[in-house]
């Protein structure tokens, strides 16, 4: 019987692009943090509030990119570099440039992952694109995703390259106000109360290693009422007799603690 453990709810490798090749595009109005941004290493703290993970490796950073018109095949060059997580209309981006719903845009850059993590399953998270993005890795594709606002994760294990760097592609069309996606007010041509259009990924991108058997969701429902706490944990990779355990802490004592099969809520 093994057990996944939940403690407190509390729930790498930096890019090393050289950070001489970008630089906030345009000349509108910055806040005194956009003269701060490290290119190096943007938004470099862990994206995820639940399910924190000691071992990960982020990779925002410089990317290459594309703009090309939607259907084409995979570039052949690219117009130069973008800066990741910054949709490219933005000036951190170091682009600044409109895509539109006729174009699609192209994201490439390369990765390793360490040997540390070697048994171990990685997983390839996205913390948002806007709004559909395709993925491959290493020229074959891995999956497709739909929605501007929500996280996504692949299990990238079976197509690593060993021993080698490994190449990610993006490729995200996203039709702003022309489509019928759920949006908000980004436009193709912004004015008054509407504003410039987000196209991208605009979100953390990362890697991280997980075992075998992992929680890859929690959903949390507070009681206060009857002062406790309802804890469904999704997971993957378990059998019907693992254990889900969650344990409380304040100030860095265990206040309360549950267990409950897999798949089953904890009461805590």
């Amino acid at each position: 019987m093994r057990k996944l453990l939940i403690v407190g709810f509390m729930v790498g490798l930096i890019n090393l692009a050289n950070a001489q090749a970008w630089k906030p595009a345009g000349e509108k109005i910055k806040t005194a943090w956009a003269e701060k941004v490290d290119p190096a290493n943007p938004l470099s703290e862990y994206p995820r509030p639940q399910l924190v993970r000691e071992q990960w490796q982020n990779l925002n950073g410089l990317w290459d990119y594309s703009i090309l018109q939607r259907g084409n095949n995979f570039p052949e060059k690219f117009d130069g570099k973008i800066l990741v997580p910054f949709p490219i209309e933005s000036s951190l981006s170091g682009v600044q440039k409109k895509v539109g719903d006729s174009n699609e845009l192209w994201y490439q850059r390369t990765f390793t992952v360490p040997a540390n993590w070697k048994n171990k399953k990685i997983l390839l998270n996205f913390g948002a694109v806007d709004w559909k993005a395709d993925v491959w890795l290493n020229d074959i594709k891995i999956g497709t995703h739909q929605g501007g606002y929500t996280p996504f994760s692949f299990d990238i294990t079976a197509f690593l390259s060993k021993d080698k760097s490994q190449k990610l592609v993006v490729k995200v069309w996203d039709p702003t106000n022309t489509g019928f996606q759920p949006r908000g007010k980004q436009v193709n041509n912004p004015g008054g109360i509407m504003y410039t259009a987000v196209t991208g990924i605009w979100q953390t991108v990362w890697i991280e290693p997980v075992d075998q058997a992992y929680i890859s969701h929690l959903k949390t429902i507070p009681n206060i009422d009857g002062n406790n706490l309802s804890v469904l944990a999704t997971t993957l990779g378990t059998i019907p007799s693992d254990l889900i355990e969650v344990k409380v802490l304040e100030n860095g004592k265990v206040i309360s603690s549950g267990k409950a099969a897999s798949g089953q809520e904890v009461l805590v």
